[in-house]
This record gives structure tokens, C-alpha cells and sequence, in this order.
């Protein structure tokens, strides 16, 4: 067999517009995302896209080899709406690069299947690292510290967000809304956790809350976020090295 080699996107050139009439590759990636945020990745084809484009095929070529290229497009475009506002404070950037993640993944749930799949090594999805690498850095952390603590970020956001996104995208393809949803569970529930009592009562204490479920997703994933930065500010004030740079910031 001959030898597979893995490659990007990003290895290479945006090339222009092939001729007056054709497609630029910001137009071929705003139709990409518009796609898979309204159909998913099952339904993700050059075929596809060029229809959706009223384009042939050539024109998508011209600016992509295969439909991971594309991928690796529209992941750096979504890479692209985490706003992180400047600040000096380690923990305000670190949070607000969580959040916002969150918020590009909760809008595009597709984005998850692509993390990790795929290389991130657009402008995008690098400037968020940078970001988060300076905010670590800033902190006290040093060397692969920096790493292991941004992956520990990442990987509370990502693992917490992409359940969330999924079952909404799952209730959206149904018409329902979460409280709905949550109505319709709550005698399956009610009968499936009487063989648990502490897990029941948690059950009924949250039935008759007020708290609309979309806002106590939020408090859960903020409660879960700051348990995280509050483990490795303990992590720096453990390290004498650390302790005074991470006390000023």
C-alpha cells in the first residue's frame, strides 16, 4: 500500500479567487460552518457544498484537497468567535478563554468531533493558544507546566460543554426545548431513582426548583470552572518559585 501521509490545510498558501466569477475560500468556509451547523458532519460533502455554493467541484478544489481541509476551515472560523477581552489577571483570561469556548461550542456542536481529529494550527485557533499560554505563563507557570495546566483548562471545557451541546442539538432536531425535555423525563426519573434515595431526593430538590435549566447548566459549569483555577492557584502557592508571581496576578 502506498504510504499515507498526514497533511493540512495549513501547510500551504491560501490561493486567491481561481477567475472573476470564482469562489474565494472565505466564501467556501462561511457556507462550510452554515452547513454543518444546520445539517451536522453526516451530511458534509464537496457535493454537497459545491450545490449549496452553486459551484462545481472544481472551484472547491481550487482552494481545498478533501473534506478534512474544509474541516480544519471551519474549525479555525468557529476558533475565531472566542472574544477574550485584555486583562493582566490570569484567572479573568483563563476564564473568559473557557467561556467562550463553551459559547463556540454550544453554537456549533459539531465542533467537538473535529477537536483533537484534527490539527489545530490555523491563525485562530493559535491565537487562542498564545493567549492562554501568556495568561498561564504570567501566572507563575513554567516550561511543560504551562501545557499541562492550559490542557487541564481545556480539557474541563471541552469534556463539560460537549455532553451539554449534544443533547441540545438532540433536542433541537426534535423541537423541543430543555423544559420540555425535563417534563417529559421527570415520571421516568421519578420511578428509575427510588432505588437511590440520595439520588432521588437530589432529583425532587431539583424538580421543584425555580432555576431555569439553561441557567443551572451555567452556575454547574461555572462552579466546575472555578474549582479548576482554584487547583492551580494551589498548585503555584506550592511552589516557592511561583507563589510571589502568582500572588500579583
Amino acid at each position: 500500500m502506498p504510504e499515507q501521509r498526514f497533511t493540512s490545510v495549513w501547510t500551504r498558501e491560501s490561493k486567491p479567487r481561481r477567475a472573476q466569477q470564482g469562489l474565494s475560500r472565505e466564501q467556501i468556509v462561511r457556507a462550510t460552518v452554515e452547513l454543518l451547523d444546520d445539517e451536522g458532519m453526516e451530511a458534509l460533502s464537496m457535493r454537497k457544498l459545491g450545490a449549496k455554493l452553486g459551484a462545481g467541484a472544481t472551484s472547491l478544489y481550487w482552494h481545498v484537497a478533501n473534506k478534512n481541509e474544509l474541516l480544519e476551515l471551519a474549525m479555525d472560523e468557529v476558533f475565531g468567535a472566542v472574544r477574550i477581552p485584555e486583562s493582566e489577571s490570569w484567572r479573568e483570561v483563563t476564564s473568559n478563554v473557557a467561556w467562550g469556548l463553551r459559547a463556540a461550542i454550544m453554537a456549533h456542536p459539531w465542533f467537538t468531533f473535529v477537536l483533537g481529529t484534527l490539527p489545530a494550527l490555523g491563525p485562530n485557533a493559535l491565537n487562542c493558544s498564545a493567549t492562554l499560554c501568556a495568561a498561564l505563563a504570567r501566572a507563575g507557570f513554567t516550561g511543560t507546566d504551562i501545557d499541562y495546566a492550559g490542557a487541564a483548562v481545556l480539557s474541563y471545557t471541552i469534556g463539560a460543554t460537549a455532553p451539554e451541546a449534544a443533547y441540545t442539538s438532540a433536542l433541537k432536531s426534535r423541537g423541543l426545548t430543555m423544559a420540555e425535555a425535563n417534563r417529559d423525563l421527570a415520571p421516568a426519573v421519578e420511578r428509575a431513582t427510588r432505588a437511590h434515595p440520595e439520588i432521588h431526593a437530589r432529583f425532587q430538590e431539583s424538580a421543584g426548583s425555580s432555576i431555569d435549566p439553561l441557567v443551572h447548566r451555567q452556575l454547574s459549569f461555572d462552579f466546575g470552572l472555578l474549582a479548576v483555577l482554584d487547583g492551580l492557584a494551589m498548585k503555584l502557592t506550592r511552589n516557592p518559585d511561583m507563589s510571589a508571581n502568582q500572588a500579583t496576578n
